[in-house]
């Protein structure tokens, strides 16, 4: 059996470990592992080649991906969509692994749909908002990364007494920014998913000033589209100095951590093993610190929340 991998939409953290274990598990279950370069432009481009161990030696420690990944608006229209099930077919492969989020999921329903093919998905978005899994791969990478950032922001705003807002990303999921408030000590935090009562906040921080807070960390989830607000509120209604730090692309980049590393190995062993089980149409997810599949319906119909111990840690003000 011949089976390939792929990335598709944004990189995360991981993937090179988990492109090396799907290398190496698929050998271990008699399987050829082929490469597919460049996400779902490769794929319609038909950039695929064999895989060998040397092409994943010394890659687990490294960040991106090896085969590389894309978006592509091409994928939408049906011909390119025929053409890359023919390119898979050409090369005699059987079986697709592909490393993505909910936009890569959708793309390949919409292909399973039109296709008689077996494909797995591993949830690889460092936003963390893929349904039925507690993490993704990446999401590990990119909290370390922005906690780093924060210390050292941390250092400045307590120096000069100024407010920081931190601007992390995460779409229209507030994981990144809520977790790392809380393992920052932020004192301000504003996520989609719980409404930031503003007067409320306005008092407590006033009185803590007056009784001597120097500095003030504020993290702010992307999708929220109140970066500037903050910003403004701070600067205006608090009083403080205030800057802006948008941490953007750092958050996808960096040496995978040691629970990152686990997990896209994790990961890619399962997804050869559904393979190998005859399981055609599944996403690989980790809960209660097991590894599982669900379907790609059952993934895509529900929306990820995150979990209520981690929201009821949240320095709220109201």
């Amino acid at each position: 059996m011949r089976v390939a991998i792929m990335g598709s939409g944004g990189d995360a953290p991981g993937m090179n470990p988990a492109i090396k274990r799907f290398v190496e598990a698929a050998f271990a279950f008699d399987m050829e592992p082929y490469f597919v370069f460049d996400g779902l432009e490769g794929l319609i481009d038909e950039r695929i080649s064999k895989a060998s161990y040397e092409d994943v030696a010394g890659i687990i420690h490294r960040g991106g991906a090896i085969v590389g990944s894309s978006r592509s608006e091409r994928w939408y229209e049906y011909k390119y969509r025929k053409k890359a099930y023919e390119n898979l077919r050409k090369a005699e492969i059987e079986a697709l692994v592909v490393m993505g989020g909910d936009g890569s999921f959708k793309a390949m329903k919409l292909f399973l749909e039109e296709f008689d093919f077996a494909v797995i998905g591993i949830p690889t978005t460092i936003d963390n908002d893929i349904f039925g899994t507690d993490i993704s791969l990446g999401a590990d990478t990119a909290l370390n990364v922005i906690r780093d950032a924060i210390d050292k922001i941390r250092d400045t705003a307590s120096t000069f007494s100024r407010a920081f807002v931190i601007e992390t990303m995460g779409r229209e999921c507030g994981y990144l920014a809520a977790v790392s408030a809380v393992t920052s000590g932020a004192e301000v935090c504003v996520i989609p998913e719980v409404s930031f009562d503003i007067e409320s906040a306005t008092k407590i921080l006033k009185e803590e000033i007056k009784r001597g807070r120097r500095y003030i960390l504020a993290v702010v989830a992307e999708g929220t589209g109140k970066t500037e607000e903050i910003v403004k509120w701070l600067k205006d209604d608090i009083g403080m100095e205030t800057r802006l730090s948008v941490l953007g692309h750092i958050q996808r980049g960096g040496n995978p951590t040691v629970k990152d590393r686990l997990l896209g190995s994790g990961f890619a062993l399962e997804s050869i093993k559904a393979l190998a089980r005859g399981d055609r149409d599944r996403v690989v997810v980790y809960s209660d610190s097991r590894f599982s599949t669900l379907s790609f319906d059952s993934v895509l119909s529900q929306k990820y929340i995150i979990d209520e111990e981690i929201l009821s840690m949240l320095n709220f003000s109201g």
